[in-house]
């Protein structure tokens, strides 16, 4: 069984910006602290082994937690999960801005990497429910472009709250910002009730989420965020060793990060116009990554510009078509459990993509490293998309 959303007339634009505040907050929250652990806590982080350490934790609570709390939005509504996770998140950062100490460090990140598994999904999950059909495509884009915004500013901003005070000082910042998203969606975003569900076993969610329905764009997705991981870590390294400084690295990061925010919207409201085929927008997308990622095989500054930017609009495409895909596919009242699943896959994407390239790297060249990348990226998605406009004519 299964119900339309709540009609546009009922969800105006600013019941969205605290949706779109956070994506912006599990943004900030995963690259802030992570982009500046190593360079400016020598008293919390001993070692590389401690760093990884405190790295993977984030990232380790998403990849176990997320498809456990879209689940729950689906059977208690997705308010109070998104509220629940926003409010963890604000009580895990004032933890270690309050305790400053390297044990509490620890707990803390582990409390933000949970509290983030509870209201990223709940809130794409409340994207795809407080938007019919025909507008997903926007809201998923924009959706998509402020949680670009916080990937952007979070190693910018973190790396200046952590120079003006330190560590405790950033998680205090990301604790009132989470507050204030909580408070700001407790007050404009609606209830979303959770529909009637079917039982669902165990077998049953295996064959779902094994359908090319749920397949193609999580696959899509996962290789989207591979190509933007290895663009944001392994870029710098090849511009270092073209000669190129630390400004124009960083300006080139920069470059992917905003190309994939600007094109995100852009692809959104295409696809809602007619003007883009999600078939089409992800193949483009997924081609645009793999060129990219070949491109910054090519020497200097030109080859380090030309990866980001063609990795930004491949990812820009992809990121908001994949979503909206998930979306039409997925009934109404199993829509948290598959935006909680389809993140799991762009976790193991983004942790895939760098641990091929660097181990190809290590064998041989950062260039073959890349290369593997890119054949990935062309090969293995394209062949799963393509095959399923031949299943459905053959059903036909």
């Amino acid at each position: 069984m299964t119900t339309a959303p709540i009609a546009p007339a009922a969800t105006p634009k600013r019941v969205m910006w605290p949706l779109y505040a956070a994506g912006f907050t599990t943004a900030f929250g995963a690259h802030g602290i992570a982009a500046n652990l190593g360079g400016f806590s020598g008293d919390a982080v001993t070692s590389l082994l401690v760093l990884g350490g405190l790295l993977a934790l984030y990232d380790g609570a998403e990849v176990l937690l997320k498809p456990v709390f879209g689940s729950l939005a689906d059977r208690i509504g997705g308010k109070p999960v998104l509220l629940g996770g926003l409010v963890a998140f604000a009580g895990a950062s004032a933890l270690y801005a309050f305790a400053d100490s390297p044990g509490w460090l620890w707990a803390a990140r582990l409390g933000q990497g949970a509290a983030a598994s509870a209201f990223s999904p709940s809130a794409s999950a409340m994207v795809a429910r407080l938007n019919p059909a025909a507008k997903r495509g926007r809201a998923f884009g924009s959706y998509g472009f402020y949680k670009s915004i916080g990937y952007t500013l979070g190693p910018l901003l973190g790396g200046v709250l952590m120079w003006a005070g330190g560590l405790r000082l950033l998680f205090t910042v990301m604790a009132v910002c989470a507050a204030a998203v909580a408070v700001w969606a407790a007050v404009t975003v609606p209830v979303v009730p959770p529909l009637p569900r079917e039982r669902q076993t165990v077998a049953d969610l295996a064959r779902r989420l094994a359908d090319r329905s749920f397949l193609a764009p999580t696959a899509a997705l996962a290789a989207a965020t591979a190509a933007l991981s290895v663009g944001v870590g392994f870029l710098p390294v090849s511009g270092a060793a073209a000669g190129l400084g630390t400004p124009a690295t960083g300006a080139a990061v920069s470059v992917l990060a905003a190309t994939a925010a600007v094109v995100q919207p852009k692809a959104g409201r295409a696809l809602d116009a007619g003007r883009l085929t999600t078939r089409t927008g992800l193949l483009t997308g997924l081609l645009l990554a793999a060129v990219g990622v070949a491109a910054a095989t090519l020497p200097g500054v030109i080859g380090v510009l030309t990866a980001a930017a063609l990795i930004g609009t491949g990812t820009g495409l992809i990121t908001p078509l994949g979503f909206a895909a998930l979306a039409a596919s997925t009934p109404q009242e199993r829509m948290g459990q598959t935006m909680g699943s389809a993140e799991l896959g762009r976790e193991l994407g983004d942790a895939g993509g760098p641990l091929l390239v660097a181990g190809v790297a290590t064998l041989s060249t950062l260039t073959f490293g890349y290369l593997a990348l890119a054949a990935l990226l062309a090969v293995g998605p394209l062949l799963a998309l393509a095959r399923r406009p031949r299943t459905v004519r053959a059903a036909e």
